[in-house]
C-alpha cells in the first residue's frame, strides 16, 4: 500500500504568480533562475524554455537595467512560465516590467530609496494585481545589523526581513512571499522557522549559494528536508553552481522523496552488488536519460537480485526483479512475464510509456465524466 505524506503544512496565505498558486493548499512549486545574459533574448528564451521543459514553475530573471528591462519585454512575450523579476534598488525598472507583464516583483521595500519610490511600485503592484518577494541573504544584511549581531545570525535574518513587512504593512499591501536565506544550513533553517510563526505569507524556501551540483545538492536536500518536514515552506529553489535544469531536477526529487509532489517517474533502485544479474548501474543511467520527458506519476522499481527486489516490485507500478536465467517483471505488483538482459532497457522503457499512456487516458476520461 502507498504511503501518503504525513506532512502537516503551516497554513498560509495564498498567492498567484502568474497562474501557479503559492501558498494555501496549492502543491509547493518549484523554481529557477536564468544565469544568461538578459540582454541576450534568444540565450535566455532558449533557457526558460529548457526550464519549462524541465517542468519549472516558476522562473526568476535578474533585470539589473533599463536595457534589461526592455530584454524582458521581448522575453515576456515568447515564453508562457510565470516570471519573476529580481531587482535591486532602482524603483524604474520595477515599474517597467509591471508595465510589460512581470509576474512577480524580487524587489527588497527597503532598499529602494524614497518613500514616494515605494509607494509608486506597490501602487503599480495593486493595479496590476503582481505579488512581490521580499528576499533577505545573510551575504548582503543591512549595515546596522551586521554591526548589532556581529556577523549574520537567524534574528538578523529575521529582523531585516519584519524591517521589509513593515513597509508593505503600512502601505496595506500583504501578497508578498519571503526569503530568508543563508548558506550555512543551521543559520537558514532556524531563520525560517523563526518568521514561520510570524507572519501568514507564503515562504520561498532556499540554501543560498549552496555549491556545485553534488555538495549543493547535499545541503539542499538536508536544509530543505528539515523546513519542508515541519511543514513549511510553499515554494522552492535549489541554488547550484550547476545548469540551471538540475536545479529543477534536484527540487522535484526532494519533493517526491517526501511524498509533497508527484511529478514523472519515482524511481527505486538498488545501490547493485554482486548478487546483481543486470547491470542495474547502466539499466539506471539509460532509463533516466531516456524518460527524462515523463510527467506523469510513476512508481518505478529496478532491483538486481531477488533478496529485495520481489518486496519492492510489488509496491511499484512496475517492477523488475532480477533473476537466472531471466528477469522477472510485474506489473502492478503483480508477477506478469520474464525478460532476458539483451533487451531489458528497450523492453522496460516501452513498457513503461504504455502504462503511461493508459494512466492519461484514464485521466482524460475522468475528466469527461466529471
Amino acid at each position: 500500500m502507498k504511503m501518503e505524506s504525513p506532512i502537516k503544512r503551516r497554513k498560509s496565505r495564498q498567492i498567484y504568480i502568474g497562474k501557479v498558486a503559492v501558498g494555501g493548499d496549492a502543491p509547493i512549486s518549484v523554481q529557477s533562475m536564468t544565469n544568461t545574459n538578459t540582454c541576450d533574448v534568444e540565450a535566455t528564451v532558449a533557457q526558460i524554455r529548457r526550464l519549462e521543459a524541465a517542468c519549472a514553475d516558476i522562473v526568476r530573471v535578474s533585470v539589473p537595467s533599463m536595457e534589461a528591462a526592455e530584454a524582458f519585454r521581448q522575453i515576456r512575450a515568447q515564453v508562457n512560465v510565470p516570471l519573476v523579476a529580481d531587482i535591486h534598488f532602482d524603483h524604474k525598472i520595477a515599474l517597467k516590467v509591471a508595465e510589460y507583464g512581470v509576474d512577480c516583483l524580487r524587489i527588497n521595500p527597503g532598499n529602494i530609496g524614497r518613500e514616494d519610490r515605494v509607494r509608486a511600485v506597490i501602487d503599480a503592484a495593486k493595479d496590476k494585481n503582481i505579488p512581490i518577494r521580499i528576499g533577505v541573504n545573510a551575504g548582503s544584511l543591512e549595515k546596522d545589523l551586521q554591526r548589532k549581531y556581529g556577523e549574520p545570525t537567524p534574528e538578523a535574518l529575521v529582523e531585516s526581513a519584519m524591517r521589509h513587512i513593515d513597509i508593505l504593512d503600512r502601505l496595506d499591501f500583504q501578497d508578498y512571499k519571503l526569503s530568508v536565506k543563508a548558506s550555512d544550513v543551521f543559520m537558514a533553517v532556524a531563520a525560517y522557522r523563526l518568521i514561520a510563526s510570524q507572519i501568514e505569507q507564503p515562504l520561498h524556501l532556499g540554501i543560498t549559494e549552496a555549491g556545485g551540483l553534488r555538495g549543493g545538492t547535499v545541503k539542499s536536500s538536508v536544509g530543505l528536508g528539515m523546513l519542508l518536514m515541519d511543514g513549511i515552506g510553499d515554494t522552492i529553489r535549489i541554488s547550484l553552481a550547476a545548469d540551471p535544469v538540475e536545479e529543477v531536477k534536484v527540487g522535484y526529487e526532494i519533493l517526491k522523496s517526501l511524498k509533497l509532489r508527484s511529478k514523472g517517474i519515482n524511481f527505486i533502485a538498488c545501490p547493485s552488488c554482486s548478487r546483481q544479474n543486470f547491470d542495474v548501474i547502466g539499466t539506471m543511467n539509460e532509463l533516466e536519460s531516456r524518460l527524462e520527458d515523463v510527467t506523469t506519476p510513476l512508481d518505478v522499481a529496478v532491483i538486481g537480485c531477488i533478496v529485495n527486489g520481489p518486496g519492492e516490485a510489488k509496491e511499484a507500478d512496475i517492477g523488475l526483479t532480477g533473476g537466472t536465467p531471466n528477469n522477472l517483471v510485474y506489473v502492478n505488483g503483480q508477477k506478469d512475464h520474464k525478460v532476458q538482459n539483451p533487451e531489458l532497457v528497450d523492453h522496460l522503457e516501452n513498457l513503461i510509456r504504455e502504462k503511461i499512456a493508459l494512466k492519461e487516458q484514464q485521466d482524460k476520461d475522468l475528466i469527461a465524466r466529471a
